[in-house]
């Protein structure tokens, strides 16, 4: 409304020009009135913005006396915390220095005294996410092994009294067997004598009684066996031959299958002697009978029994059972079992032994470390030292692995090259290709490269240049000097490799290095302004 004014104002001013005089003074008292007006306004609205400020100020004080008293106890918990914490890293360090005294004492010698940990890689050991995975993961283990201890183990205590009473057991049993062989022997003599009796009486005792014995001994015409005449007549019982005991642990045997009493059959196969039960013909007998619902399987009896009686024998369990035996455990998802016979048993193990529980463990992903652990033991047992480093580096166990390799020396570049093409772990290529405990290197690092990349294995390739990139010239130029298994021309080629893959530093720098390796030294732009001047001169 007043810039309206101000507009109608201005017009009449210039319209009437004998009042302008009077009319711009009139327009300037209105100007200043109304400038006036405006500046009482903002006055009025600071004011009354002040007095609410001025009003509030006991309260906004009551409110920041009593936060500082919350800092202020705040501020007292965590000096208290502090100074526990301070007190706890004084105590850990005073027990690292003692520590670390007594392990100075103990381990004089300059061996390593830090391990990497066994199934993770350098960088995993510094992962906080990988080292709590890791963590929860042995948790998890020790609550297996702490259930399978009360469930499949007894302790060394009953373990004693077990073998004390299978000891006086077994006492027993040879009494017994001595008593029924001697027993055995006086039925069959008495047999003799009373054939010997029948037959002198049919003759109304005309003849001497001894020349009937000579008689039934030069035509053997006895209800027994024939071959045994002669030992019945003996007063000893110790001469006649162990084919009777046998053929009565054969038909006693024949008979409890026939009857069904597998557990039975089991049991005295095992404690056949000379282990003449302990066969593939027993074993197929035990097989033909099949699976028995409710029942456990008679044939996983039969090993059960045959193996727990293995450190009864001088001999181990041959090789054709011990590989039916774990092929029928796991059959029955019983790697428990063969757990067990694996490490406690006395058996003979064999390459296929091995093979048939590493498949397992593929099969069944959860139970795969466990059975690589056990496929490594049988193939040491076996000397088969390629296959047990094999399993090693599956199982994530690369430092031990590399132990292995440089144990056993007889690893040719072919196995190296087929162990990276198998397991292409990062950490067992940096391994293989670095020194070690001041040893040199067991493989080339160009060799390594060039292999990945043929192999279609570009991955693992670019993630080798990128960690050799890290390094710089320097480590360039270290491997360079510590390979004895390449020439020139390989590193050439692995200088190609980084430019098509687009490491050109990595490929200057390996290049810059071979040429001094050389003798051949590069020349800027202004010393080849010289090059050629001895020709003009």
């Amino acid at each position: 409304m007043a810039s309206v004014s101000l507009v109608l104002g201005l017009k009449v001013i210039d319209y009437v020009s004998a009042y302008k005089v009077i009319l711009t003074s009139i327009k300037k008292e209105y100007d200043a009135f109304i400038e006036t007006i405006k500046k009482g306004r903002k006055t009025a609205f600071y004011l009354h913005g002040k007095l609410k400020v001025l009003a509030a100020e006991p309260t906004a004080l009551v409110y920041h006396q009593r936060r500082a008293i919350q800092l202020e106890a705040k501020v007292r918990i965590i000096e208290n915390n502090s100074t526990k914490i301070q007190l706890q890293i004084d105590q850990m360090k005073q027990m690292r220095a003692e520590y670390d005294k007594e392990e100075v004492k103990l381990c004089a010698s300059n061996r390593q005294l830090w391990r990497p940990i066994p199934g993770m890689t350098l960088q995993e050991s510094v992962s906080l996410e990988a080292l709590n995975k890791y963590k929860q993961h042995l948790e998890d283990k020790y609550i297996k092994r702490k259930q399978d201890l009360t469930t499949e183990y007894v302790s060394a205590q009953k373990k004693v009294e077990l073998d004390e009473e299978m000891t006086v057991l077994l006492k027993r049993r040879d009494i017994a067997e001595s008593l029924n062989r001697d027993l055995q022997f006086r039925h069959q003599r008495m047999q003799v004598i009373s054939h010997t009796l029948t037959t002198w009486l049919k003759h109304n005792m005309r003849i001497p009684f001894q020349d009937v014995v000579e008689i039934i001994r030069n035509t053997k015409a006895v209800y027994v066996d024939e071959t045994i005449v002669d030992e019945l007549f003996e007063d000893d019982p110790s001469k006649t031959k162990e084919a009777i005991i046998m053929l009565y642990y054969i038909e006693r045997f024949n008979e409890l299958i026939s009857n069904g009493e597998y557990e039975k059959a089991a049991c005295f196969a095992a404690n056949s002697p000379r282990r003449i039960l302990q066969n593939i013909g027993t074993m197929n007998k035990f097989k033909a009978v099949g699976k028995i619902r409710g029942k456990p399987l008679p044939l996983l009896l039969f090993f059960e029994a045959i193996f727990s009686r293995s450190h009864a024998f001088k001999r181990p369990v041959n090789a054709d059972l011990t590989l039916e035996g774990i092929k029928c455990g796991l059959s029955e998802k019983r790697l428990d079992l063969v757990t067990h016979w694996v490490t406690q048993e006395k058996l003979t193990f064999s390459e296929k032994a091995g093979d048939v529980i590493v498949a397992y463990g593929e099969q069944n992903t959860y139970y795969k470390p466990r059975c690589l652990a056990l496929a490594q033991i049988i193939y040491n047992e076996c000397h088969l030292h390629k296959k047990a480093l094999l399993c090693l580096c599956k199982q994530g166990r690369i430092h031990e692995a590399v132990e292995h390799i440089q144990q056993f020396k007889d690893f040719t570049s072919d196995d190296l090259i087929m162990l990276i093409t198998v397991c292409p772990h990062i950490e067992l290529i940096k391994c293989l290709t670095q020194e070690r405990y001041g040893k040199p290197p067991i493989f080339s690092f160009v060799l390594t490269v060039l292999h990945v990349f043929s192999a279609d294995m570009k991955k693992v390739g670019i993630k080798l240049l990128q960690e050799v990139s890290k390094g710089g010239k320097d480590l360039i130029e270290h491997l360079v000097m510590g390979d004895s298994f390449c020439s020139f021309e390989k590193w050439q080629e692995m200088a190609n490799i980084c430019l098509q893959n687009g490491f050109e530093n990595l490929f200057n720098d390996i290049m810059s290095v071979l040429r001094s390796q050389a003798g051949v030294s590069e020349i800027s732009e202004d010393d080849s302004f010289y090059l050629m001047e001895h020709v003009f001169w």
